[in-house]
């Protein structure tokens, strides 16, 4: 097959060369809006208020600092720390949040 120059497919070049041009898009998500998280608000905001002491809505997430961060202010203030994980689950659940990616996470 003759490839006219300038375009090429995946594998073929008009130089002869194999070479595919780079992936600019995310793969396909089924089920999901394009842009939008695969981790829903609801499990993040859930884990926040039940597990919030250990930073498992972060950790969910994929925030890991701040999940790490959750658990060693829990340990070390006796449990008190706890608060911070409950209010971060109340407000995902209100505002919704973001993965660790940026992306907007799913009703």
């Amino acid at each position: 097959m003759i490839v006219p120059s300038g375009e090429y497919r995946c594998g073929q070049r008009a130089s002869g060369s194999l070479v595919c041009p780079p992936m600019t898009t995310p793969p396909y998500q089924p089920g999901y809006a394009p842009g939008y998280s695969d981790k829903s608000k609801v499990v993040a905001g859930i884990l926040g208020i039940l597990l919030g002491t250990f930073g498992a809505g972060r950790f969910y997430t994929g925030h890991t600092k701040i999940a790490v961060l959750q658990l060693v202010v829990s340990l070390v203030t006796c449990g008190f720390g706890a608060l911070w994980g409950l209010i971060d689950g109340i407000l995902i659940l209100v505002n919704g949040g973001t993965d660790a990616q940026g992306r907007p996470l799913r009703d």
